[in-house]
C-alpha cells in the first residue's frame, strides 16, 4: 500500500457570512496525480489555501498531516520550507524581469545584501531546461507567451525543492496543443516521484493524469474516485460536481433571427504599443450581425485579444490603418474605453481580475461600473437604485453571493465572471465583444454563461465570443472566423465547420507563435 504523504482532516474554514468549508477530508498518496475538482465557489482553491500557509493556522478549523507530522503553517514560506508548493490560477511574474530574476524572487541565491547572479542564471537554466524551455533565463518575461510563463512558474517552483506540488487551473490560459504538453510534464514529474494536486475544470485532462479525483460540492467533500486505468466517465464527475446529470454541455439556440449588419471593420491593422516593427493585428476584415454569434478561434499569440482591445476604444496597440462601421456609419473611436462604451461596443476581458474587476469592491459597486449616468442624478450616485440594479442581476444571472454588498475578491471565479458580465450587460450595448468568457469556469457555470449569450443574442444583440475552446466554438457560434499570425486566415458557417478543417486552416497559413 502506498503511503499517505498529505491527510486534511475535517478542515472547517468560515468567511464573514459564508462557510467555505465544512468539514473537508482529502488523503493524498505519495507520488500520485490527484485531482481536485467541483464548481466554482466549492471551496478548492480555499481548501489549497488552506494547506500552502495563505490562510494560517489558527483561521480554520481542522488538522493537516504533512509526512506523518501535524502541521501548523502560519504562512507560505512555511509550507514551502516543508516542500509544498502551489502555482495559482493567475500567475506571479514580473514582465519587466528576466526569467532568473523571477524564478527566485524571493528565494534569492547568495549572501545577506549580495546576490550571487552567475549561480542565479546558472540554477535557473538548469531549471528550464527540466520543464523543456530552451530560452535563456536571462530573457525577459515580458518576451515569451503565456504557456512558456506557466512552465517558467512550474520551474520557479522545482527551484523550491517541491515535493507536494499544486497546480490551480494551470492549462486555464493554453491552448490544446500547450496544455497537452504541460500535462504530459507532469506525468514525466510523477515517474520521477513528485506528487501532484491539480485543480482544472477541463474533465478530458482530469481523466488523462489523475490517479484519483476528489469531487467537492458546496464545501463538502462528496466522493473520492479511483482513476487508476485512466477511463473515468466525465458524466460521472458532472455528476458529483453539480448534484444532478448534465445531458447536453450546450444550450441550443432556438428561434435564431439574424439581422443586418451591426458592427463591422476593414483593413484592421494595428502596432504593438512596445515594438513598432510588430503588428499585432494585419489587414482584418470582419463583421457581425444583429442577433448573431461570431466566434474567433486561434492558436495562442493570434491575435485575438489584440483586435478585441484595439476595437474597443484604441485600449491596446497603435492602430495604423481601417475603417470601423456601426450600423453602416463609419465612426472614429477616440482612444477611450468611454467613447466606445457611448457607441453601445462592450469588451467583456480575458483577465477578469487585473483588468475588468475592482475586487477591493462590492458587487453593487462594479455591476453599475460601466453605466453610473443611468443611477446618478446631478453626478450623485442613487444609492438605492445602485443596490436595485445589482440585485436584479444577481437573479438574472444566478450568481451565488449572500449579499451584493459582497466583496468581489471574496467570490469564486465564476461568479466575479457573473459580475463581470452583469457591469457589461447594464451599459446595455449592441455589440458584446466576450474574450475568453468561460475561461476557469465549472460545467454548471459555463452552461449559465451559454444561456445568457444565446439570451443575448436572441435579444438582438451582437456577440463576438473569443475561446481556445474549439468545442465551445464549435457549439456557440453561428459563424467563426479563424485567426493565425496577426490575420484572419479563414471564415467558415458553424453548420460546415469541423475541428479538422479549422485546424487546417491555420496550419495552411503557417502557424504563428
Amino acid at each position: 500500500m502506498a503511503k499517505i504523504l498529505l491527510e486534511m482532516k475535517n478542515i472547517t474554514k468560515t468567511f464573514p457570512g459564508v462557510k467555505a468549508l465544512d468539514n473537508v477530508n482529502l488523503k493524498v498518496e505519495e507520488g500520485e496525480i490527484h485531482a481536485l475538482v467541483g464548481e466554482n465557489g466549492a471551496g478548492k482553491s480555499t481548501l489549497m489555501n488552506v494547506l500552502s500557509g495563505i490562510y494560517p493556522y489558527g483561521t480554520y478549523e481542522g488538522d493537516i498531516i504533512y509526512d506523518g507530522e501535524t502541521c501548523k503553517f502560519g504562512t507560505i514560506k512555511d509550507s514551502e520550507g516543508k516542500g509544498i508548493v502551489i502555482i495559482h490560477q493567475e500567475l506571479a511574474l514580473v514582465p519587466e524581469m528576466t526569467i532568473g530574476e523571477n524564478m527566485y524572487l524571493g528565494n534569492e541565491r547568495g549572501k545577506k545584501f549580495k546576490i550571487d547572479w552567475d549561480t542565479t542564471y546558472v540554477e535557473a537554466d538548469k531549471y528550464l531546461k527540466m520543464v523543456g524551455l530552451s530560452e535563456s533565463s536571462k530573457v525577459l518575461i515580458k518576451e515569451i507567451g503565456t504557456g512558456k510563463q506557466q512552465l517558467v512558474e512550474i520551474a520557479k517552483a522545482l527551484a523550491k525543492n517541491a515535493r507536494l506540488l499544486i497546480l490551480d487551473e494551470p492549462t486555464s490560459s493554453l491552448n490544446e496543443e500547450d496544455s497537452r504538453a504541460l500535462l504530459d510534464l507532469m506525468l514525466g514529474f510523477k515517474k520521477q516521484g513528485m506528487t501532484m494536486i491539480i485543480i482544472t475544470h477541463k474533465l478530458n485532462e482530469v481523466s488523462y493524469v489523475a490517479d484519483k479525483i476528489t469531487v467537492v460540492r458546496d464545501g463538502s467533500t462528496i466522493e473520492t474516485i479511483d482513476n487508476a486505468n485512466h477511463d473515468i466517465d466525465e458524466d460521472r464527475i458532472i455528476k458529483g460536481m453539480v448534484g444532478r446529470e448534465i445531458t447536453n454541455r450546450f444550450p441550443k439556440r432556438e428561434n435564431v433571427k439574424i439581422g443586418e449588419i451591426n458592427m463591422e471593420v476593414s483593413g484592421w491593422t494595428v502596432q504593438h504599443p512596445l515594438y513598432p516593427e510588430r503588428n499585432v493585428v494585419n489587414d482584418v476584415s470582419m463583421y457581425v450581425r444583429k442577433g448573431e454569434v461570431v466566434g474567433i478561434y486561434g492558436l495562442m499569440g493570434a491575435g485575438r485579444t489584440e483586435l478585441a482591445m484595439s476595437i474597443f476604444g484604441q485600449s491596446y496597440g497603435n492602430l495604423l490603418s481601417g475603417v470601423l462601421k456601426i450600423n453602416g456609419q463609419e465612426v472614429r473611436l477616440k482612444k477611450s474605453p468611454t467613447d466606445a462604451i457611448n457607441h453601445k461596443i462592450a469588451y467583456v476581458t480575458e483577465d477578469r481580475k487585473g483588468n475588468g474587476l475592482i475586487l477591493s469592491q462590492s458587487i453593487k459597486v462594479n455591476t453599475s461600473l460601466a453605466n453610473l449616468d443611468s443611477i446618478s442624478k446631478n453626478l450623485v450616485i442613487d444609492k438605492d437604485r445602485e443596490y436595485q440594479v445589482a440585485e436584479e442581476y444577481r437573479e438574472k444571472l444566478k450568481t451565488k453571493t449572500p449579499s451584493v454588498e459582497q466583496l468581489v475578491g471574496n467570490l469564486s471565479g465564476g461568479n466575479q465572471q457573473k459580475v463581470l458580465l452583469a457591469k457589461w450587460m447594464f451599459a446595455e450595448p449592441e455589440v458584446l465583444i466576450l474574450d475568453e468568457p468561460t475561461r476557469g469556469i465549472d460545467v454548471g457555470a459555463k452552461y449559465e454563461i451559454y444561456c445568457i449569450i444565446n439570451d443575448l443574442a436572441a435579444a438582438g444583440k451582437s456577440v463576438i465570443m473569443i475561446s481556445s475552446e474549439l468545442p465551445e466554438v464549435l457549439a456557440m457560434s453561428d459563424r467563426i472566423y479563424i485567426m493565425n499570425a496577426s490575420r484572419i486566415v479563414g471564415e467558415m458557417k458553424a453548420s460546415e465547420a469541423t475541428q479538422e478543417n479549422i485546424m487546417a486552416a491555420i496550419l495552411k497559413s503557417g502557424r504563428g507563435d
